[in-house]
C-alpha cells in the first residue's frame, strides 16, 4: 500500500495539489500526454521551480488567454473590497513575476508602476466582467471532456468523482438539481485542467490511502462570480459537511481552501488520523499562487511502507428492506458505490411474519458515512440504519500495469506469507473486452500469465 499524508497547514487548491504530486515524483510526460487531449486552445501549462520564503517548491501554472481569464490569482480583485488586504496583490505581483516563465531569468522583473497597474487592472475587470465571460458547463459537459481524454481507469474515475462532489456542493448552495447546475469558477478551463492533472498525477504515483488530519482555512470575505461571499465559501462548507473534512477555520484573512482543493481532498481522503510515528519515503512541495502573510505551500509526504499485514477499522451500515423494487435497489447500489462505499451487497432474508426481504449491507470509511446514509434514506423505503465499527486485517497491496496483446491491464497485487496474489481489475479488463471483442476471461487470464512471466 502507498499512503500519502497531505499537510494542509496553509490550505489546499488544485494547482497546489498538482505541483506537490509532481514534486513527489509523478511522471511529467504522462501528465503532458493526458492534457494534450483537451480540445481547447485557450490555455497552456507551465511547470517550474519557485521560492516561498526561501523554500524551493514546485509550481504548476495554467496560463489562460484573454477570453478565458478569470482573475483567480488577482489579489486586488479578490480582496480589494476588504481594507488592509490590498497589499497582498502588490506582494503577489512582484513575487510572481520575479520568476521567468521559461528559464528562471531573475533579471526580468516587470518593474512598471505596481500601484497604477493594480488600479487599472481591477476596474477594467469590474467593468467588462460579463463581456468575456468564460463558458458555463454543466456536469455532463465536463464528464464528456474527461471521457474524451486518454486516461487510465483510475485517473478518469477520480477526475469524474471530484467533479461530482463539486456539482453536489454547488447544487446545494444554489438549491438546484445536479442537471441544472452550471459551473462557474469550478467549471472554468483552468479548473478542468487542474482536476484532470491532479487525478493523473495521483493515479501515476499509485497511492492507495490518504491521511488528512486537518485543513486550515482562512476567514473574511472574497469576491467571486456570485459577488462577495464569506470565507469559507458555501461550496467548501458543503463539501466539508457532506464528506466530514477536518476543516480548521483560522483568523488568517483570505480563502486558503478552494472548492477544487476541498473536492479533491474529499475524493481521496481515507483517514484523518496520522500515526504517532511516521517514516517519510518522499516529500513534495506545491506552491500556491496567492500570496498571504504566511506562504501557501502544500506538503505531500509519502509514508514508508512496512510491507506487512495491518489491522485497521471499517464501518458496516445495515438496513432491512422489504418494499423496494429490484430496479430501485440496483440504482441504490450504483449511487452508494459512486459516493465512496468500499462494497455494497444484498442478502435475502425473512423478516417478521415471514415477509421476504433484503438485508442491505454497506462497507464504508468513517468519513463517508453521512453521505451514504443520506443516499439510503433517499433511495429506499427504510426508516432506520444500523451501523457498527469493525476491526479488519488487510494484506499489503499495490497496483501495476501489465502489457498484454489486448492492451494495458491494471492489476492489483496482494501479499500474504510470501505469496503474491494477482487480481486484474474488473473495469480495466471489461474496457479491453468491449474494445477488442475478446472474452473477458481470456483477457483476465492473459494478464495474470503475463505478470507471472515477467
Amino acid at each position: 500500500m502507498k499512503t500519502l499524508y497531505l499537510e494542509c497547514n496553509t490550505g489546499i487548491s488544485g494547482d497546489m495539489i498538482v505541483a506537490a504530486l509532481l514534486d513527489l515524483g509523478a511522471d511529467r510526460t504522462v501528465l503532458e500526454k493526458a492534457l494534450s487531449g483537451i480540445k481547447d486552445s485557450g490555455f497552456s501549462t507551465e511547470i517550474k521551480r519557485v521560492s516561498k520564503n526561501g523554500i524551493d517548491c514546485c509550481d504548476f501554472n495554467v496560463i489562460l488567454d484573454a477570453a478565458h481569464e478569470n482573475h483567480d490569482h488577482d489579489m486586488n480583485y479578490l480582496y480589494g473590497h476588504e481594507e488592509g488586504l490590498e497589499h497582498h496583490h502588490e506582494h503577489d505581483h512582484e513575487h510572481y513575476h520575479d520568476h521567468d516563465h521559461e528559464d528562471h531569468d531573475h533579471d526580468h522583473h516587470h518593474e512598471h508602476d505596481h500601484e497604477d497597474h493594480d488600479h487599472e487592472h481591477y476596474h477594467d475587470h469590474d467593468e467588462h466582467h460579463h463581456d468575456h465571460h468564460h463558458e458555463h458547463r454543466n456536469l455532463k459537459d465536463v464528464i464528456a471532456i474527461i471521457d474524451s481524454l486518454e486516461l487510465t481507469d483510475g485517473a478518469r474515475k477520480l477526475a469524474v468523482r471530484v467533479f461530482e462532489i463539486l456539482a453536489e456542493a454547488e447544487a446545494k448552495a444554489h438549491n438546484r438539481s445536479l442537471e441544472e447546475v452550471h459551473f462557474h469558477e469550478v467549471g472554468a478551463l483552468d479548473s478542468i485542467v487542474d482536476i484532470v492533472a491532479a487525478a493523473v498525477c495521483f493515479d501515476n504515483l499509485g497511492i492507495t490511502d490518504v491521511i488528512i488530519p486537518k485543513i486550515n482555512e482562512g476567514s473574511g470575505t472574497i469576491r467571486c462570480q456570485h459577488g462577495i461571499l464569506p470565507v469559507p465559501v458555501p461550496a467548501v462548507m458543503n463539501i466539508a459537511t457532506a464528506h466530514s473534512l477536518p476543516l480548521a477555520v483560522t483568523q488568517r484573512k483570505g480563502e486558503l481552501v478552494t472548492p477544487t482543493g476541498a473536492a479533491f481532498a474529499a475524493a481521496v481522503m481515507t483517514s484523518s488520523k496520522l500515526p504517532e510515528v511516521i517514516v517519510p519515503a518522499g516529500v513534495g512541495l506545491g506552491a500556491g499562487k496567492r500570496e498571504y502573510e504566511i506562504p501557501s505551500i502544500l506538503r505531500a509526504i509519502l509514508l514508508q511502507e512496512n510491507g506487512s499485514e495491518t489491522n485497521d477499522c471499517i464501518w458496516k451500515l445495515e438496513s432491512n428492506i422489504d418494499d423496494c423494487t429490484g430496479e430501485e435497489l440496483g440504482f441504490t447500489m450504483d449511487c452508494l458505490m459512486k459516493a465512496g462505499a468500499r462494497d455494497v451487497f444484498y442478502t435475502p432474508v425473512y423478516m417478521k411474519k415471514n415477509r421476504p426481504a433484503y438485508l442491505l449491507s454497506v462497507i464504508a470509511e468513517e468519513k463517508d458515512i453521512t453521505a451514504l446514509e443520506d443516499i439510503i434514506f433517499r433511495e429506499t423505503t427504510t426508516i432506520g440504519i444500523r451501523k457498527a465499527k469493525m476491526e479488519r486485517r488487510i494484506m499489503p497491496r499495490k497496483n501495476v500495469d501489465v502489457e498484454t496483446k489486448y492492451g494495458t491491464v491494471s492489476v492489483k497485487l496482494c501479499e500474504h506469507n510470501g505469496e503474491t496474489k494477482v487480481y486484474p481489475e474488473y473495469e480495466s479488463v471489461a474496457e479491453l473486452a468491449r474494445k477488442t471483442g475478446a472474452a473477458f476471461r481470456e483477457i483476465y487470464q492473459t494478464a495474470v500469465e503475463e505478470y507471472v512471466k515477467k
